[in-house]
This record gives C-alpha cells, sequence and structure tokens, in this order.
C-alpha cells in the first residue's frame, strides 16, 4: 500500500513523497517534488495519486468529481515533446467518414490518401510522415502485402463517390465530362508486353512511349481517362497504357460507364480529340448523346467557307462587336455542327496569327526551317537548294475562321427546346475536367510516377482518385484551394508535455479560429 506523505524541507518548502512501509520501516518510493504555495502543494499531492493509480491502479477513496482539479505541475517535471497537427488529421478523417470510405475498412489505404491530401510524398515517406506529424504507424511491408487489396476496391470506391455526388450534387447521370492526361514516370525504359507460349500477348506493358501532355516525350508515360461531373466531381476513371491515343479511350470509357449503371439516357461532353466518324458511329450505336469539340480546319473549303459567310463575312472590326455570340448550324457526317463567333476569341486569333506571320518572315529571311513554324513552307524548285516562302494560301484559310469554334452534337435532334447556345454553355463546362487534372497534378502530385509494378501503379492511381474527389468537395464548398484549406487546418496543432513523475503524456490545442470554424461547417463538419 502506498501513502502521499508531507514532510516540510530545511528550507521551509513542502516536500511530497511517495512512501510505503515494509517491515515497520518508511520507505520513500517516488519524490513527487516541492511545493511553495498553497496550489503548488495541491497540484504536487494530485500528481501523487496519479502516479499511485498508474503504477498499482490502486484507486483512490473518493469519486474523481471529489478530487482537486488543480492542474499545476512543477515546470522541471515537464519535457516537450513537439507538436503534431491532429486536427487536420481528425479534419479529413471525419470526411472519410462523410463520404462513406470507412466502409472500406483499409485504414492504411486511407492514410496513405490523407498523406496524398496533406503532404504529398512517395509511399516510403508518406509512411515516415504520417508517424512524424500524426503518431500514426504503417510498415512499408504493410504496404506491398495490401496492394492486392487496395487495387481490388477500385469499383468499390467509384459506387462510393457516385452516391456521394447524387446526394451532394444531386447527380443524375444526365450529363458527364470527360478528358485524358497524361502521368510520365521517373525512368526512361518502357515495360515489355507479356506473351504465351503460342506468341499471343496476354498481358499489355503499361509503361510506354507516347505523345505527353507534360512534354515529356523521352520518357515512358500511362495514360489516364477521367469522367466527372458538370461540378467537376470525380465520379469514374480509367487507366491505359502510355501509347494509347486519347481518342480510342473514349468509347470504352463511355460505353463502360453506362453499362455499369445501367444508364438508360448518357450526355458526354469531350473535346475535339474524342471525334471521328467511327466514334461518332459508336456513340449512336450505343445510344449515346454527345457534345465533342470540332477541329473546323479539317473541314472541306466549301464548308469553312459558309461558316464565315454566316458568322464574320467581310465585316471589320468594329462592326463585328455586333456578331458577338451570334450561332450557325451545318449538317456533315459527323453529326450536326454548331459554330459561334466570339470577338475576344477572334481578338486573340488574330494577334496569334500575326504572331505567328512575323516568325515565318524571319525564317525566310534566314532561309531555313524552324519548328512549329505555322506559315512556312517549302518552294517548289528545280534545284537541289531549299528555299522557304510565307504560306499565304494557309493565312487566307486561317482568316475564314478567326473567332470561330465548333462543336459536334446529335442533341438539337433528340429535344427541340435546346437551342445553339445550350450546346455551347455545356460544352464550355469542360474546363472542370482541366481544373481536375490541374488539382492532381498540382496539389495531389501525381506524376512523376516511382512505381514499376502494375499493381503498385494502379494502387497509387487509386489514392490519387480518392484524394481529388475529396480535395474537389472541399474546394467546391467552401471556394477555396485545397493548399489554403490545408494551410488553415494545420494552424491548429497539439502540443505534446510528458509529465516525468507520471510518465504521462500532456496535449494542449491550440484555439480554433473563427475562419476554421466556419470551414468546418461549409463542409457539414460542426466542431
Amino acid at each position: 500500500m502506498f501513502h502521499i506523505r508531507t514532510v516540510k524541507t530545511a528550507s521551509g518548502a513542502m516536500a511530497i513523497q511517495v512512501i510505503r512501509y515494509l517491515e515497520r520501516k518508511r520507505v520513500v518510493v517516488k519524490h513527487i517534488g516541492s511545493a511553495h504555495t498553497p496550489e503548488e502543494l495541491l497540484s504536487l499531492k494530485k500528481t501523487a495519486r496519479e502516479w499511485i493509480e498508474q503504477q498499482t491502479r490502486q484507486q483512490h477513496l473518493f469519486p474523481p468529481e471529489k478530487r482537486e482539479i488543480s492542474t499545476l505541475i512543477p515546470r522541471d517535471k515537464l519535457r516537450n515533446l513537439g507538436f503534431r497537427y491532429m486536427f487536420a488529421y481528425e479534419t479529413i478523417t471525419r470526411l472519410f467518414q462523410l463520404f462513406q470510405f470507412t466502409v472500406l475498412k483499409n485504414r492504411l489505404l486511407l492514410d496513405l490518401v490523407l498523406m496524398r491530401i496533406i503532404q504529398p510524398a512517395s509511399k516510403v515517406e508518406s509512411l515516415n510522415l504520417l508517424f512524424e506529424l500524426f503518431g500514426v504507424k504503417h510498415s512499408r511491408s504493410d504496404f506491398y502485402r495490401s496492394l492486392e487489396k487496395i487495387t481490388a476496391l477500385k469499383e468499390t470506391v467509384e459506387k462510393i463517390t457516385i452516391e456521394f455526388a447524387k446526394k451532394q450534387f444531386a447527380f443524375d447521370f444526365a450529363i458527364v465530362f470527360y478528358d485524358v492526361t497524361t502521368l510520365y514516370y521517373e525512368s526512361f525504359k518502357e515495360d515489355e508486353d507479356a506473351f504465351d507460349s503460342e506468341g499471343n500477348v496476354i498481358e499489355k506493358g503499361l509503361k510506354k512511349d507516347g505523345f505527353s501532355k507534360d512534354f515529356r516525350f523521352n520518357q515512358p508515360q500511362i495514360v489516364i481517362g477521367l469522367v466527372v461531373t458538370r461540378e467537376g466531381f470525380p465520379v469514374a476513371y480509367e487507366i491505359f497504357e502510355g501509347n494509347t491515343f486519347e481518342g480510342d479511350t473514349f468509347i470504352p470509357v463511355v460505353t463502360g460507364f453506362k453499362k455499369r449503371y445501367a444508364v438508360e439516357v448518357l450526355t458526354v461532353v469531350a473535346d475535339a480529340a474524342m471525334i471521328s466518324f467511327d466514334n461518332v458511329q459508336k456513340l449512336i450505336t450505343h445510344n449515346l448523346s454527345y457534345i465533342v469539340g470540332a477541329r473546323i480546319a479539317n473541314l472541306k473549303r466549301s464548308q469553312r467557307e459558309t461558316i464565315n459567310r454566316e458568322l464574320i463575312g467581310q465585316t471589320q472590326i468594329p462592326e463585328l462587336e455586333k456578331k458577338d455570340g451570334v450561332s450557325m448550324c451545318l449538317e456533315t457526317e459527323r453529326g450536326l455542327l454548331i459554330c459561334d463567333f466570339s470577338l475576344k476569341r477572334y481578338q486573340k486569333d488574330l494577334k496569334e496569327m500575326e504572331k505567328q506571320i512575323i516568325r515565318a518572315e524571319k525564317f525566310v529571311k534566314k532561309n531555313t526551317q524552324g519548328k512549329r513554324i505555322k506559315f512556312l513552307k517549302l518552294k517548289k524548285s528545280r534545284k537541289k537548294e531549299k528555299i522557304y516562302e510565307v504560306n499565304t494560301a494557309l493565312i487566307e484559310q486561317t482568316k475564314l475562321l478567326l473567332g470561330i469554334k465548333g462543336y459536334y452534337t446529335n442533341l438539337l435532334s433528340q429535344d427541340s427546346k435546346l437551342t445553339n447556345q445550350d450546346i455551347i454553355d455545356q460544352y464550355h463546362n469542360l474546363w472542370q475536367v482541366e481544373k481536375a487534372f490541374r488539382i492532381a497534378k498540382s496539389d495531389l502530385q501525381m506524376r512523376p510516377i516511382y512505381h514499376f509494378k502494375r499493381q503498385a501503379i494502379e494502387a497509387h492511381v487509386l489514392i490519387c482518385f480518392m484524394a481529388l474527389a475529396v480535395c474537389t468537395y472541399m474546394e467546391l464548398k467552401s471556394r477555396k484551394s485545397t493548399k489554403k484549406i490545408i494551410k488553415l487546418l494545420k494552424t491548429i496543432t497539439d502540443a505534446r508535455l510528458l509529465n516525468t513523475l507520471t510518465n504521462e503524456e500532456i496535449i494542449i490545442r491550440s484555439e480554433i479560429s473563427p475562419e476554421t470554424r466556419r470551414l468546418l461547417d461549409v463542409l457539414s463538419l460542426s466542431h
């Protein structure tokens, strides 16, 4: 049995000790400290009781509510253990609960998603940061052992995000937006295809050279196709080999999405790279409505002249202001083509054309070839020498379509209430996909990819997709960037102090600011 002893010291202070009696002799077990004031005396006695309870589970005679509530601890008995960002961890975890990601029952996956949001890093570094910033421990082997389980969750994760989109953004499958991007590797070697004994390809290599949107043409990559709602909230994605043409991803992703969720009527919006005569036929076959950007420069000359005559003709710039926003329709083999004129776009196109003409003229004077010089061409000559000249014919063709943009669609034939402007407005929402890619590549540092095996790559993309969904929700609700949100959450820190007498860790959290409380409210996370 332990007892608390108070004894006066030579200096006049009151020493607090924990003692016990052994064979009628008093033994000092623990010296708690010396008090010089009544407040310090009460605090040291409380510390002594806590030490006794911790060491021996010996409960105090009185219930806890009757004890002294003083929390004074001698300063020399405290040790600073640093601080952590548990508030940020708790907030993101509560967002996972809001999304229903917790039904996945994979804490390691959620913690890696959390780190991708808070401080993107490699998987190994993320595991280190989880312990450093939050005291959460996972081993490297845990991650590699869990790869198969993580990649198997893709379909479940997709369903969860769709249900969340329905609840938060009233998503009803009526319209989706599609685009692709590329993610390059920190490597210069492609994956080889796997063949069976008869020479048939059984698995294509994922890491391949291809057209890079990041201008990393000397590094292999993968292609990602992303489906988002009109708000830009991600609901589905697919991974393709790095040498896949982006137009070839369009039909598999969209038709697969329609089939998985048994959608009867679906409109897909995509950019001009997705359209081809073959793709249009497949869209119609699968009963899909579409709004796709058009490359009107590739139209027949007669069609380009018709568009020019309808929208701008020989009108000069002062008079073009009256034509700003004018649109027209033209039947083509790829569906109905809607074209509209924008004065702002015209001025931008004109400026760019004049700049390209000046560049071409410089190279003509030098009689040399340059890269990406639009209006430069090689003059026909019987002699072996090369002579360059300005491509005046191409300049005239370009002038026909200044300020004009086109959109293919089959929606107007299905709904007579729709107008040209409705189609144009829907297409302009395609920037939401581009924004999603910017978040993924910038805030979440989705690339470069450091993994080599397919499973690890698939797990990486899944982690980034989940993080993108959470970040998009936060940005849509708060109208703040992900960086600003995380910076705000990290202003709330937990100071960690160790009571060396009881070996108890004391957490002191900084005050939550009004701005942070407002953020929690708009995220439906009342504090």
